[in-house]
């Protein structure tokens, strides 16, 4: 091995170890954009691809998972305009079964499927952009990392999740 593989070497450790330690995030975006297991797997191939080109420009100062968000959402906002209408809308009968956990009772079982649908068919209505901001807003990012992974102001965040939360409201 020369002077020249090593860095590049380590630098592939790096970020293999950086992209499986923080590989939740990517099947977190796959799984808000995309419901059929073919789609996914190919979404997820192409966050992972597309991370590994930006990998060069990623600045150490900042954080590695805020940087892996913005750059799965943006590859996601892509990929989903990019699928015909007509697929991007289908939704497997047995998708449904995913999302329910193993409830103690059917009573919950049903309580909590029902709920559960519901949030899931106000996302998958949702813009590309509201999307993201409900996933973020889910996993309990802080408004200035949201803002930061998608790039608007802090007080943008605050006014769309308002609206979504209002909108959602309204909806149930």
């Amino acid at each position: 091995m020369n002077d020249r593989t090593e860095p590049m070497i380590q630098n592939t450790e790096a970020f293999e170890q950086l992209l499986e330690s923080h590989r939740g995030i990517l099947f977190k975006v796959a799984n808000t954009y995309c419901w059929q297991p073919d789609d996914r797997a190919d979404l997820l191939q192409e966050m992972a691809t597309q991370l590994w080109r930006a990998w060069p420009d990623f600045d150490p100062t900042r954080t590695f998972s805020t940087w892996m968000y913005r750059i799965a959402l943006n590859v996601a906002i892509s990929y989903l305009r990019n699928q015909s209408p007509h697929r991007r809308n289908l939704v497997s009968m047995s998708e449904e079964h995913h999302l329910v956990a193993d409830p103690q009772t059917a009573e919950q079982t049903s309580e909590m499927t029902h709920h559960r649908l519901l949030l899931h068919n106000f996302i998958e209505r949702q813009t590309a952009l509201d999307k993201a901001l409900l996933l973020l807003y889910l996993e309990e990012h802080s408004q200035r990392e949201i803002a930061d992974i998608l790039g608007i102001t802090e007080s943008n965040v605050s006014t769309k999740i308002g609206r979504l939360k209002q909108r959602l409201h309204d909806e149930l």
